[in-house]
């Protein structure tokens, strides 16, 4: 555009400078922000970087994380040397752990005796060679309590009832009538008779006698 087609009137932009400086070029002021923004992008991209660093060395864990998973790693040892029961320290001794006994405690003759009936009628019977098995016997169950009524019989093994059914080794046995257990196993304490030979039997439940008692030796009670 030559300078008669130009529509406006001259200015301070339209005098020529010495040196043929540009004419017409202004630059406004720059503010601080604009000169202080740069660094400060630099300086959060540097410690962006620093940071990956760190994350990938430590294997892409957080530093801090490792740190608590390593202490968090230590207490089941600590808890298990605590443990109250005792179990690990019993172990490490060789000395056996006690296991509770589910077996229920055997009654005392004593117990047996003051459950037992103290009206209740024995019928002892000597089936062995020992004199006097049967008296002897008797007296024994009534100075320990039983035997309101004791018999005793010393008479021939064949008038006394059949054993045939249990008499299998010749020991002393306990036959009971229905509904006196307590009884029986109350004699078989005293006696020292195991109670794999005291057995309920229908011939006693028919006699006046709660039990009967069939000695071969003496009594080891």
């Amino acid at each position: 555009m030559t300078k008669s087609g130009y529509p406006y009137p001259p200015d301070e932009f339209d005098v020529a400078v010495p040196g043929g400086a540009p004419v017409g070029v202004h630059r406004a002021p720059r503010s601080g922000w604009s000169s202080a923004w740069p660094f400060l992008l630099v300086a959060v991209v540097c410690a962006a970087v620093a940071w990956g660093g760190i994350t990938l060395l430590s294997g892409g864990d957080d530093p801090a994380e490792a740190q608590g998973g390593a202490s968090t790693s230590a207490s089941p040892s600590t808890s298990a040397s605590a443990d109250p029961s005792g179990d690990a320290s019993a172990e490490a001794s060789g000395e056996p752990s006690v296991e509770p006994s589910d077996e229920t405690p055997q009654q005392s003759a004593e117990d047996l005796v003051a459950a037992a009936d103290p009206a209740a009628a024995y019928m002892v019977f000597n089936r062995g060679t020992v004199g006097g098995l049967a008296s002897t016997t008797s007296e024994s169950l009534v100075s320990s309590g039983l035997g309101g009524a004791t018999f005793s019989q010393e008479a021939d093994p064949e008038s006394a009832p059949d054993l045939s059914a249990v008499d299998t080794s010749a020991a002393n046995t306990i036959w009971y009538g229905d509904g006196r257990e307590k009884e029986g196993m109350a004699a078989a304490a005293l006696l020292g008779i195991p109670e794999a030979n005291v057995v309920m039997n229908e011939a006693v439940s028919g006699s006046p006698e709660a039990v009967w008692l069939f000695m071969y030796t003496e009594p080891t009670g």
